[in-house]
């Protein structure tokens, strides 16, 4: 039956006039959901024990202070100075633990004044949750993504350096390393550095410490194995990969002296990986590292010339053009399959995409390099508590797949805003008890409703 026009069409006759009062009304009711999960992690009082006698926090709490970084970057702020923009939100308080939120630079100022121990200690929190996750979801393999990221910064930003920004060659940058968990799109640690570094710079040191942690957390039965792009295929990585046991595939730079080159010009026959994508297997022995690697080398069929042209002149283009890539591996993988574990790469870089798009890792909130440091490490934990938030309240799992990737159907967190967080309510008292009563539609409605009942339900509330 058609409606007729009076029931769809409003009427605008003039402009509503805007007044300003003190009700208790939030934008962001969802977040109340969302502070349940972090009670049930008792994350309150992990990070109160993390950071006592660290001289941080001040009269409001060291604590109080980054659940309130943690819930600013849940609603969608992205500099310190937006906390202004929402002070008087109801629901952000209850999340902080305050009656009113600090000015921008009291943020700052707590920030700064973290000490390198207590830096340490956060991102040893940021760990400990990480290893939670993975005793939660009883894996018994944990694939690991080592990549670096480039962060423009200020002129006058402190330890950071003009580096190897391809599109900002002359801005100072930050080039922190991340290890990622690929099952469950978390960041397992963070390690801030200037620009100028390369990717592979003290990466066996990083390495080191988590492989060992993992270790002594979960004990030899945890199958560990790493993948890594071209800028970690150097002899200090493998000498560390080879005396750890740990399984890897690293992309292999096609450099002139490793003498792939002639293998792949002499290669008559390839095997099919997919439609567009070949390849083959062979040993390479390294005269100058004196190690033997099995190396798989694939190419892919384009259908002309890249504007970037960098690599398709290598090789006669008499039969094609292809794009040639090779990568190093202990695995017992074939090639189809290591073609395919190595592609689920990808996966990282759409954490640290996410990361950067919406929780303001790619922010410099001040010009010194612990605090900045700081950011970076609360801007993780916030990634981590939103993807353990969705995995432990239902989120689709995904098939499983030679890419060894996310476990779950992971939401973005634009997404998550929308459906769960910014929905307004207000704080009603009927009979002088105080209760969150929503305006919302009704598909909002079944949501939330569900979502309550799933954390009711969390073993972890208990």
């Amino acid at each position: 039956m058609r409606l007729s026009k009076d029931r769809i069409r409003a009427r605008i006759k003039s402009d509503l006039p805007i007044t300003f009062g003190a009700e208790r009304i939030s934008a962001y009711g969802g977040l109340e959901l969302v502070r349940r999960f972090v009670v049930a992690l008792d994350l309150r009082r992990r990070l109160e024990a993390t950071l006592r006698g660290a001289g941080v926090g001040g009269d409001y709490g060291a604590a109080q202070l980054c659940l309130a970084i943690v819930g600013l970057l849940l609603v969608g702020g992205w500099r310190v100075t937006h906390l202004a923009f929402v002070g008087s939100d109801p629901i952000l308080l209850r999340f902080c633990g305050l009656k009113q939120l600090p000015a921008d630079r009291t943020i700052v100022r707590m920030l700064k004044s973290f000490s390198s121990s207590a830096l340490l200690a956060l991102q040893d929190l940021v760990r400990d949750l990480v290893h939670e996750a993975i005793a939660r979801e009883k894996l018994t393999r944990v694939t690991l993504d080592l990549d670096g990221t480039v962060l423009r910064t200020g002129a006058h930003v402190g330890g950071a350096a003009r580096g190897y920004n391809p599109h900002h060659p002359k801005d100072p940058s930050y080039y922190p390393l991340t290890a990622h968990v690929a099952q469950l799109g978390q960041i397992l640690r963070v390690w801030n550095r200037p620009g100028n570094v390369n990717d592979s710079s003290g990466a066996d040191g990083f390495l080191r410490v988590i492989v060992r942690e993992l270790r002594e957390r979960f004990g030899a039965k945890l199958r560990l194995e790493l993948r890594m792009d071209g800028a970690f295929f150097v002899p200090k990585v493998l000498a560390f990969l080879d005396e750890e046991r740990v399984e890897y595939a690293l992309k292999v730079p096609l450099w002139k002296w490793l003498g792939l080159r002639e293998r792949i010009e002499a290669k008559p026959i390839w095997q099919r990986v997919s439609r567009e994508v070949e390849g083959f297997e062979t040993k390479l022995y390294i005269a100058q590292w004196q190690r033997t690697e099995r190396i798989c080398v694939y190419r892919k069929r384009v259908g002309h010339e890249t504007r970037k042209n960098f690599q398709l002149d290598l090789f006669s283009p008499d039969n094609g053009h292809f794009e040639y890539s090779a990568i190093a591996t202990n695995k017992g993988l074939a090639v189809p399959a290591l073609w395919h574990f190595t592609a689920g790469r990808g996966g990282h870089e759409k954490t640290l995409g996410e990361l950067k798009q919406h929780f303001a890792f790619a922010a410099i909130p001040t010009n010194d390099l612990t605090a900045n440091s700081v950011w970076q490490q609360l801007s993780v934990l916030t990634l981590n508590l939103v993807r353990s938030f969705e995995a432990l309240l239902a989120a689709p799992r995904r098939a499983r797949s030679w890419k060894r990737t996310f476990g779950y159907m992971f939401r973005s967190l634009q997404t998550i805003r929308f459906e769960l967080i910014a929905q307004p309510a207000r704080i009603a008292r009927p009979e002088g008890r105080p209760e969150l009563r929503f305006a919302v539609s009704s598909r909002a409605r079944r949501h939330l409703e569900e979502v309550d009942r799933r954390l009711k339900s969390l073993p972890l509330a208990a």
